[in-house]
């Protein structure tokens, strides 16, 4: 069936960071916006709201974005959040995933078709290493919500057969624009929609020599990972001041 009222909620992984459109709201594109693009060609009347604001954690993603979305009587909504919380220094999974529920919960009651995500493998090596058995836990959580609810899970977790560093930004964060385009052809299956989407080429990587890799790592730090930490000290957010990109349904047109 055709869906006629998108609405995306989430964290930076659905604003769309990683994937700069300056002729976009908030100057980003995304899998969301590219997943939108697709639905739009199957329905004369559709409308598509992103509510996603970079940097928020589950329960301020519950409390700022599911009442309004809710609102706009979407028939098909995806909602992705919890990456952010499991890399803080100290999170009761099991009371974050009571609140997930909950908030499952009253988005299936909607009769909307609801997408949820888990958070992808870092491997056993790299800055991620530490929490990855963290993140494992939650996406076993993540799993029984959306069988218990009949979710749609778009399992990021086991996706493979790609170099995962290829698909992301330079921050070493967020997906870049190919690893975006990967994910809406990853949600657009999942959900049985028909669509043409094709991988986009992926960046090379340098192969670098220890000391150029070092310098490469002492960069990184000091342009990204520096100040992410001086954000969580402070109590701040990368989405301090961020407005939803589109906070109502409003009509996308193909790229």
């Amino acid at each position: 069936m055709p869906y006629h009222r998108y609405v995306a909620i989430g964290d930076s992984f659905t604003e769309g960071v990683g994937d700069p459109d300056p002729s976009r709201p908030n100057g980003l594109r995304g899998w969301a916006d590219r997943v939108a693009e697709v639905l739009a060609t199957h329905s004369d009347d559709f409308g598509y709201a992103n509510l996603a604001i970079r940097g928020r954690k589950l329960r301020p993603v519950i409390a700022e974005q599911l009442e309004p979305a809710i609102a706009l009587g979407p028939d098909l909504v995806t909602i992705h959040a919890g990456g952010n919380d499991v890399l803080r220094p100290k999170v009761d999974l099991d009371a974050l995933a009571t609140a997930y529920d909950d908030a499952v919960t009253r988005l299936t009651a909607t009769g909307a078709r609801v997408a949820m995500f888990t958070i992808f493998d870092p491997g056993g090596s790299g800055i991620y290493a530490p929490v990855r058995g963290r993140m494992a836990i939650f996406n076993e959580w993540v799993r029984e919500i959306a069988d218990t609810h009949g979710a749609t899970l778009v399992d990021m977790w086991r996706m493979r057969g790609f170099n995962l560093a290829q698909i992301m930004d330079t921050d070493r964060m967020h997906l870049n624009a190919a690893g975006h385009q990967h994910m809406a052809i990853a949600v657009l299956d999942a959900l049985g929609v028909e669509h043409a989407l094709e991988p986009l080429p992926t960046r090379l990587l340098p192969v670098l020599a220890r000391r150029a890799q070092l310098a490469a790592d002492v960069q990184w730090t000091r342009e990204f990972l520096g100040p992410w930490v001086h954000r969580r000290v402070t109590g701040r957010s990368s989405g301090d001041g961020v407005l939803p990109k589109r906070p109502t349904l409003e009509p996308i047109a193909p790229s």
